[in-house]
């Protein structure tokens, strides 16, 4: 038999690819996964061991420039996979899968299509390279967890990676395999839209809940196909956006990005989260996509992160618009020379990394480079394994949306509540009382509480607050309803596009606040739901007004003016303006946007079912002229002099929060005293124990979060007045007394200082325990040279 050169090449081509299958068979189940002993990470996510690098040379080795290239484009896959191309963008992108050019879908998002999208790859393409199939799955994938910015208000970290092991659980039984979350960037500024998506203020608490997000979605095992590749985001600074203004520009210093940025997306790279995804921003004139010191010395570098990079939505095309690039040649040469693997959307790298490999203007290594971590990816989610591992039917049917995922989302839920405020102890109310008024714009509303990024969360899903209330109290308690006034004219309908559609708040129709009130008169005590609709906040959602929208202030007053009786059931995804309103009510409650329970979540607080024990991740301000706001502030050299001009402060409203970091109520009172420390004195790499004595001093049993905070007096950068170190959430039974204890050493008390690298520096410290970061109980210790 004649066998030409093509032939051959082919069967080479076979024998390989049979030989890289039979060594995936024999070596990807999880008891074969050899660690890297230098690895300090505790799962096995995303590690460079001998066997899967060995694979990934093997099929490296294989690769055409286009089909390497290939591994770097995302598309969006907004279209009916199962059916017609039914445009010529989806005949051009049916096309690169066929000839495996395309190495990750996302908005591909159930069994159906998600198998139909691999069998293109699978059954056409030359190397049969299976794709990834990401997906923004923010706070829950069709069971609805509260907003991020409101979980965080449990300081909760087991609740908190329950719910994301359930949102992997969903996401990955619809086809899933890839989840941008979680968001860890530290934002301090209330007027950014994207502040509901993070974990608030603070640098330690973004830090230890990004790492819990990690662990839930991620699991112990990244090839068990209940999980997912998690994305840490964004990659840096994009919370930082000045003014506020989402997509906009940071002005910071090298030493606050190091300091205040950074330390989460270190965490998260130490804890093995499979990808990075970089920023819209700019930090100081150099676009995050572009950024080669992030992502290729630092991330890829010195944190010796194996993981790949993908661009955020055409972020790399954007360099343009930018004007750091003067077209789509030279960004993606930018991009990829700076550490950007993936290409998510901007057609960038499939149009010019050929020819500027070619060019030399980008190595060859490089490109293998990044091509490597997107297998390295693949390979430890076990797609080359069985690249239908996600497509069950049966899971599809049965791991979405059932009560056992809704009973948690009602406790993750009840646990983000924070109590504000709550004079004469009107709260909890009686389930017995004789009459309740449920008034307001958001009381019967069952969609917004489902938040924005609400994934696959049906429209008007949601439980309502008025529905938690009818289903908790006796039937012998009168329940009473108007809506008041409409907050917005008109709202977003199912299949509208949130980024499009814009928001036209009310702000003449007042006929219905008289009905209002009349029920208002009738009521023992009115709930009023009052707040922000669900895309008020989310990405492109920034704001100068964080107050209250359309005449819901209004509402307010002409309801005071008939019961005083009034619990402000607020519902929001930032922190509001909310200081009028909070001068004229007894009892607030900070609900957020709580998910699919919050109806019943928030009934079991009001009536007592729940001990609410949420604190704050973020403050609340005076007035929006003081964003960004934030507790961790630094002293200046004029901090003090409440009757002088000259200090640093405003005339005409406080210095700090009306609700700072950290502060939450109960329904009983806790007593902090004897705060100890087991010596005065540690050497720079020694450690002491701080105690103190946390009381239930009240008639009810209730969780308390006792908080660790320190000051760095004098240091070779101005240190803050004050940061979180620790926090331990503990049950206390009336009458019980829990000493509560911490440990301080090296890790707690150093900082990146003027010599540019993470030490501890000699010198006196103070410390604080306390309910919040305005904790009163003291101590002082030194730390000296060896």
């Amino acid at each position: 038999m004649k066998v030409n050169n093509k032939t051959l090449f082919v069967t080479v081509i076979s024998i390989k690819l049979l030989a890289i299958l039979l060594i995936s068979c024999q070596y990807l189940d999880k008891g074969n996964i050899v660690e890297n002993d230098s690895q300090t990470t505790e799962n096995k996510s995303i590690i460079n061991d001998e066997i899967t690098e060995r694979k990934i040379d093997s099929v490296l080795s294989l690769m055409t420039i286009d089909e390497k290239i290939g591994q770097l484009v995302q598309y969006s896959g907004k279209w009916d996979a199962t059916g017609p191309s039914s445009s010529v963008s989806d005949q051009y992108k049916n096309d690169k899968l066929k000839n495996g050019e395309v190495g990750a879908m996302l908005n591909v998002s159930s069994v159906a299509s998600v198998r139909e999208t691999q069998r293109i790859v699978m059954e056409n393409s030359r190397l049969k390279i299976p794709l990834l199939f990401g997906y923004d799955v923010i706070h829950g994938y069709k069971t609805i967890f509260p907003i991020p910015l409101g979980e965080s208000a449990s300081w909760d970290l087991d609740i908190m990676q329950q719910s994301a092991v359930i949102s992997a659980k969903e996401a990955s039984a619809s086809g899933i395999n890839w989840v941008f979350a979680p968001m860890i960037d530290v934002s301090r500024d209330a007027r950014w839209g994207r502040i509901m998506e993070g974990s608030g203020e603070d640098t330690y608490l973004t830090t230890v809940i990004g790492v819990a997000k990690i662990k839930g979605l991620q699991g112990n095992d990244l090839s068990n196909s209940n999980t997912v590749a998690a994305c840490a985001k964004h990659f840096a600074g994009y919370g930082f956006a000045e003014s506020g203004r989402d997509y906009n520009t940071i002005n910071i210093g090298e030493f606050e990005l190091h300091n205040t940025i950074l330390p989460p997306f270190k965490a998260a790279a130490n804890a093995g989260v499979a990808t990075f995804m970089n920023a819209f921003n700019d930090i100081d004139g150099i676009p995050s996509t572009g950024h080669k010191y992030l992502q290729r010395d630092l991330l890829k570098g010195e944190w010796n992160w194996p993981g790949f990079v993908v661009s955020d939505w055409g972020s790399i095309g954007e360099l343009i618009a930018h004007g750091y690039a003067s077209d789509l040649k030279q960004a993606s040469e930018i991009a990829l020379n700076a550490g950007s693997d993936m290409d998510m959307q901007s057609y960038a790298y499939e149009a010019s990394l050929k020819e500027l490999v070619k060019e030399d203007n980008v190595a060859l290594s490089l490109v293998d480079d990044a091509v490597r971590r997107v297998l390295r990816v693949k390979f430890h989610l076990g797609l080359f394994d069985d690249p239908y591992k996600y497509c069950n039917e049966e899971r599809e049917q049965n791991d979405i949306y059932n009560q056992a995922h809704l009973n948690v989302a009602r406790d993750v839920a009840k646990k983000s509540i924070v109590l504000l405020k709550n004079n004469n102890q009107l709260l909890p109310l009686s389930k017995s009382l004789s009459s309740v008024a449920v008034i307001g714009p958001l009381a019967n509303d069952k969609n917004t509480p489902l938040g924005n990024w609400r994934a696959k969360g049906e429209y008007n899903s949601a439980v309502s607050l008025l529905e938690g209330v009818k289903q908790a109290v006796s039937k012998n308690t009168k329940v009473y309803y108007e809506k008041g006034v409409a907050l917005t004219i008109p709202t977003i309908k199912p299949g509208e596009n949130q980024f499009s559609t814009p928001i036209e708040f009310n702000t003449n129709d007042t006929s219905g606040i008289r009905k209002a009130v009349e029920v208002a008169k009738k009521a023992e005590v009115v709930l009023l739901a009052i707040g922000e609709d669900a895309y008020q906040t989310g990405e492109g959602r920034s704001q100068v007004d964080i107050g209250f929208k359309g005449l819901q202030l209004e509402l307010l007053e002409a309801i005071k003016k008939v019961n005083k009786n009034i619990v402000i059931v607020l519902m929001n995804g930032r922190p509001m303006d909310i200081r009028s309103a909070s001068e004229m009510v007894p009892s607030i409650l900070e609900c957020w946007h709580l998910g699919s329970q919050s109806g019943n979540a928030i009934a079991d607080v009001i009536f007592g079912d729940y001990n609410p024990s949420g604190k704050l991740p973020v403050s609340f301000p005076h007035h929006v002229g003081q964003e960004p706001l934030y507790y961790n502030q630094k002293n200046t050299g004029r901090p003090y002099g409440l009757k002088q001009v000259t200090y640093s402060a405003y005339r005409d409203a406080p210095r700090f929060a009306l609700y700072p970091f950290g502060y939450g109520l109960s329904y009983t009172t806790f007593k902090y005293d004897n705060l100890t420390l087991n010596t005065s004195e540690i050497k720079v790499n020694g450690e002491l124990e701080v105690s103190v004595n946390v009381t239930n001093v009240g008639d009810r049993e209730g969780e308390e979060v006792v908080q660790l905070y320190i000051r760095d007096l004098v240091g070779s950068l101005v240190r803050p007045i004050r940061e979180l170190k620790g926090f331990k959430k503990m049950m206390l039974k009336p009458g019980e007394t829990k000493t509560v204890t911490f440990l301080i050493n090296s890790e707690t008390l150093q900082f990146y200082s003027v010599n540019k690298k993470w030490e501890v520096e000699p010198g006196d410290f103070d410390v604080w325990v306390g309910g919040s970061s305005k904790a009163e109980l003291k101590e002082r210790f030194s730390v000296i040279n060896e």
